[in-house]
């Protein structure tokens, strides 16, 4: 059962959508400011963020800044702030998705069920002999030796995962790992594979494979170890 954390501090909204996604079997925690928020992702993990951007204690855009420092959990914008400057915004702090208010309820979960079938990887999978757990941020070698992440190099290898079998470019890779408001050059993703490559013992390439002219592919089906 995906867990979803929903950040909305209009009462009648905030309880409508909780009942919505309930009836959709999620499991979900309504908190209606950036304090409460803050709490609720130090406490657990979550699947995705639902987040309002005008919330009364503080910007949803500096949650989720924060959310994108410190875990692997997709943030998606729900917000009556739909010019192109806040929606640029949105998207260059690395949101997954941005959906205007006011919204028609299908939309909302269609959206949200788009965010955790691209995104869903398990937390912990075998591949080749290696123990990668993403919740942890680690991954335990062939040899029984543990090695921990960047938070961004994880994130670039739940993308990698999530995307198999296809490649996935550099420049959606900086997209969607780094943010659109950090200018980082492709060059960052590359340095970003040497060091998941030096963590998982991959330095022949046999579980992310370099697609010349585009950038990086996990080889492992979905399922297979």
């Amino acid at each position: 059962m995906a867990r979803i954390l929903l950040v909305e501090d209009e009462p009648s909204l905030g309880r409508t959508l909780c009942e919505r996604l309930q009836k959709e079997k999620y499991e979900v925690t309504w908190a209606q400011t950036v304090a409460a928020a803050d709490a609720a992702l130090a406490s657990s993990r979550w699947d995705i963020a639902i987040v309002d951007v005008k919330l009364p204690d503080g910007s949803g855009f500096g949650l989720a800044r924060q959310i994108k420092r410190s875990s692997l959990t997709p943030v998606m914008f729900m917000t009556a702030l739909n010019s192109a400057e806040n929606r640029l915004e949105g998207f260059e702090i690395g949101a997954d998705e941005y959906l205007p208010k006011p919204f028609h309820l299908k939309e909302f979960i269609l959206r949200v069920r788009h965010v955790l079938t691209t995104q869903r990887v398990p937390e912990v999978l075998h591949a080749r002999g290696r123990q990668i757990d993403l919740a942890a941020l680690s991954v335990v070698g062939s040899d029984g030796v543990r090695v921990f992440l960047q938070v961004r190099d994880a994130r670039v290898l739940k993308l990698l995962i999530a995307s198999a079998p296809s490649a996935v470019d550099r420049s959606e890779i900086l997209d969607r790992v780094w943010g659109r408001d950090q200018y980082p050059t492709t060059r960052a993703v590359d340095n970003a594979i040497v060091r998941i490559r030096q963590a998982l013992q991959d330095d022949s390439g046999e579980l992310i494979r370099s697609v010349r002219g585009i950038g990086y592919q996990w080889t492992l089906e979905p399922g297979e170890s």
